[in-house]
C-alpha cells in the first residue's frame, strides 16, 4: 500500500468510526502512541479504546498538506473538526508519524494539542453563548427535565440501544438544542453519559441478584448497550470495576 493510500484509508477508517478498520492498519505487534495523553496502546487493546472514544467523540478528520515519506516512515498533518452537537466548536490540528513494515504500521505516534481539554473549554464557551440565546427559561428547563425524568424512569427509553439525542428530543416534543442544554445544565453531563448512567444502574442491579445471573453479554444487551466492549468501558469508568469483578464482590457481600 502506497503511503498516500495508507493515509487515505487510515483517515477514512477514523471518519467511519470503525475501530476494527483503524486497527487493521497496524501490524500484529503494532502500537498506537497517544502523545496528548502519553499513552501507549497495543493493537489488541486499540479496538476497545476506540469504541469508548467514538462513543463520546464524533470529530471528522481531514488531511492537511502533503504526506511526507521516508524510507520506512510517513508523516502527515490533520485537522479534526467536531460534528453533531458541537458544530460551533473550532477544530484542532494534529500530526502523526508512522513507522511501516510493508503495508502495516508497527508504530503510530499521534501528536496534538490537548484537544479534550481544549474541546471542553471551547464547547463550554460555545454552549454558554448559544444557550444564552436559546430561549429556554429556567422554568421551561425544569419542566423539560421532569418530562425527561419520566421518560427515563417510567418509559425506560434508555433500553433502546439506538437511542439518539434527536430521537429523544422528538419524543419529548422539544428541540435538540433545548434538550442538550437541559441535560448539561441539569445533570452536568453530556447526552451519552446521561443515558449510560441509567444503563449502568440497571446492569449493577442485575449483576447483584443472588439468583442465577445472565451472562455479561446478555446483561449489556438487556440494559441498552450494543457492544460488549463499550459496556465494559462505561461500567469500569462508572464503578472502577469490571462487570465480572462487581458481580463477584456483590455475591460475596450478599
Amino acid at each position: 500500500m502506497m503511503s498516500t493510500e495508507f493515509v487515505r484509508s487510515y483517515i477514512e477508517a477514523w471518519n467511519a468510526q470503525d475501530p476494527t478498520r483503524v486497527a487493521g492498519h497496524f501490524a500484529a505487534g503494532g502500537t498506537y502512541h497517544d502523545m496528548g495523553e502519553l499513552r501507549q496502546i497495543t493493537r489488541r487493546n486499540l479496538i476497545t479504546h476506540l469504541e469508548e472514544y467514538f462513543s463520546r467523540d464524533s470529530s471528522r478528520y481531514t488531511l492537511v498538506g502533503e504526506v511526507l515519506e521516508g524510507r520506512e516512515t510517513i508523516a502527515f498533518q490533520y485537522l479534526a473538526s467536531p460534528t453533531g452537537d458541537d458544530l460551533q466548536v473550532s477544530g484542532w490540528m494534529g500530526a502523526e508519524f508512522i513507522t511501516l513494515d510493508g503495508d502495516r504500521a508497527t508504530r503510530i505516534e499521534d501528536y496534538y494539542r490537548d484537544h479534550l481539554l481544549l474541546a471542553r473549554e471551547r464547547c463550554a464557551a460555545a454552549r454558554n453563548e448559544r444557550y444564552a440565546k436559546s430561549g429556554l427559561s429556567p422554568a421551561a428547563r425544569e419542566a423539560l427535565l421532569q418530562r425527561l425524568g419520566e421518560a427515563m424512569e417510567g418509559e425506560r427509553v434508555y433500553l433502546n440501544s439506538m437511542l439518539s439525542l434527536p430521537q429523544l428530543a422528538e419524543s419529548l416534543a422539544c428541540s435538540i438544542n433545548h434538550l442538550s442544554q437541559a441535560i448539561n445544565e441539569g445533570h452536568g453531563v453530556g447526552f451519552f453519559d446521561f443515558v449510560n448512567h441509567y444503563r449502568i444502574r440497571d446492569a449493577m442491579r442485575i449483576l447483584s441478584l443472588p439468583t442465577a445471573c445472565p451472562g455479561i453479554l446478555d446483561v449489556a444487551l438487556d440494559v441498552g448497550f450494543n457492544s460488549i466492549s463499550t459496556f465494559y468501558a462505561a461500567f469500569k469508568r462508572a464503578t472502577g470495576k469490571t462487570p465480572a469483578q462487581f458481580r463477584r464482590e456483590s455475591l460475596r457481600a450478599g
